[in-house]
């Protein structure tokens, strides 16, 4: 068989196409940004045509780099950008508007309507999200509500909609698949956690009829197989999942108990709860992981999103000069040996999990005129650590799981004063992977194992290599204080601002 899969990772500002071998390792990839576009304040469009074009381009790159040829390859997995959506034309294949971008907050007002309806407990008992503008359900019912002729063509089974993945699904088979995972489909606001299914009673209140909505299928198995004009020759199309949960395939996170941080320009964290959905009663979203055949059952993560951590960094750089490169942070931090008393906490636009407060502002306490900006750099990262710990108090208190360690990815996770930071203020060991490019890596896994690369779960996981281990040094007393003295500022930081003077 062939030894390659193709991962195609379609994220928000680019594409990317990442060739690996039987052993998990990358022996190609490519990479290519996309215009982003801005119509209005708040709102965020992309070209469905740019997002495949670029992502078509990149994947030729890849298997040119590779010198592998299409016949080489066993499987193309595809992860991508989150509840981001498209409605196209069924007959034609093209697009009836931009895509609405998850960023993107026109239908703020539309949720507003649906709390005030009485809504929002319903939704969260289905779907285990919150009402927000950022889930793909409120930006299907616009478009359908604004293109013009849309509904028409709705109802009359013309248009089918998807989120990312569904599009590039339909596009590489030549519209013969019109489908989603069920990772994808969980963040729609629309699908049923509970009943496996697209649920009539929410596709009724947003009035979305049901003939534009995919199939929703496992995350691992074969689906079909690209157009051979597309490579050269058919390959088997075989794993999907959202990037967040390909991140936590990718890292392993098998079992319950097991947890994956992105740290980017945010974090995202999954925690894996198992095969039943927990709801969360402390801000978290409830959400599908993945599910490997039809026959296996769904795996469920709680799910908390940090909105400011690298960018904490890009701030320090960009709006107040105290570093000239992101990357001399962790230099000037170590210069120090503690914050000296300085605690940041950076809610630059908000506070997300667990306190959804949009009204909570950055607040920097506890100078002195002994601070330095290595002060303030060590306290920065120290943000970092404190909003991931608050977090997975947050996931402790819904699974009631004991975390067994923190497995961390993105670009900032190359940060070692960082993650010994974290491994200290959580007081749990803290894992690097050698290969970092986990949420591709998560989507070849889940297309190599429907198809035979990998034989089993056991297998994957030997796939899987630590390259660094960071075990807490922080004893448990000091560790507590210094959460506590995190706290007290978060209360400090949180309702700064008002609704008067955020408008």
């Amino acid at each position: 068989m062939a030894g390659y899969v193709l991962a195609l990772d379609q994220g928000t500002t680019s594409s990317r196409s990442i060739l690996f071998d039987a052993s998990g390792r990358a022996v190609a990839a490519a990479q290519q940004e996309f215009p982003q576009i801005y119509p209005r304040p708040g709102w965020v469009e992309h070209d469905p045509e740019s997002i495949w074009s670029s992502q078509i381009a990149t994947a030729h790159q890849a298997l040119a780099d590779g010198g592998v040829r299409a016949q080489d390859v066993a499987a193309i997995g595809i992860t991508n950008q989150r509840e981001t959506t498209v409605l196209w034309d069924r007959v034609t294949g093209r697009p009836v508007y931009n895509a609405v971008v998850w960023q993107c907050r026109r239908t703020a007002p539309m949720c507003e309507t649906l709390k005030a309806a009485g809504l929002a407990d319903p939704i969260r008992q289905r779907t285990g999200l919150v009402i927000d503008a950022y889930f793909s359900g409120t930006k299907l019912a616009w478009l359908l509500d604004n293109v013009d002729g849309a509904r028409r063509l709705a109802e009359e089974g013309r248009l089918a909609f998807g989120t990312v993945d569904t599009f590039l699904l339909w596009r590489l088979t030549g519209g013969a698949v019109h489908a989603t995972d069920v990772s994808n489909a969980s963040r729609t606001m629309l699908f049923n956690l509970a009943d496996h299914a697209w649920d009539p009673f929410l596709l009724d209140q947003l009035t979305i009829p049901p003939s534009v909505l995919p199939t929703v299928v496992p995350s691992s198995g074969v689906l079909g197989r690209t157009m051979p004009e597309i490579f050269g020759a058919p390959i088997p199309l075989s794993g999907v999942a959202g990037d967040q949960q390909a991140a936590l395939f990718g890292q392993s996170c098998f079992t319950p108990g097991m947890a994956k941080n992105t740290y980017g320009t945010g974090c995202f964290l999954l925690l894996n709860t198992g095969e039943q959905p927990i709801a969360s009663h402390t801000g978290l979203l409830t959400t599908a992981a993945w599910q490997l055949d039809a026959a296996a059952p769904t795996i469920f993560a709680l799910e908390g999103s940090v909105f400011i951590a690298g960018a904490a960094v890009q701030w320090l750089r960009d709006g107040l000069g105290i570093v000239g490169d992101s990357s001399e942070i962790e230099t000037l931090a170590a210069s120090v040996p503690d914050s000296d008393g300085v605690i940041f906490v950076p809610a630059l636009v908000g506070l997300g999990a667990p306190y959804w407060d949009p009204y909570a502002r950055g607040t920097i306490v506890g100078l002195t005129r002994g601070t330095t900006r290595a002060h303030l750099a060590r306290a920065t990262l120290e943000a970092i650590a404190f909003q991931t710990r608050d977090v997975l108090e947050a996931m402790r208190l819904d699974a009631g799981l004991e975390l067994q360690a923190l497995r961390a990815d993105g670009g900032a996770a190359a940060n070692d004063l960082l993650l010994q930071l974290q491994a200290d203020v959580l007081g749990t060991v803290v894992q690097r992977p050698l290969q970092r490019e986990t949420t591709a890596l998560g989507a070849a896994m889940l297309a190599g194992l429907a198809i035979g690369v990998w034989g089993s779960l056991a297998d994957l996981h030997r796939a899987w290599t630590l390259e660094r281990e960071f075990r807490p040094a922080m004893s448990p007393a000091e560790r507590d204080e210094r959460y506590g003295r995190w706290k007290d500022a978060v209360a400090r930081a949180r309702g700064w601002a008002t609704p008067a003077t955020t408008t």
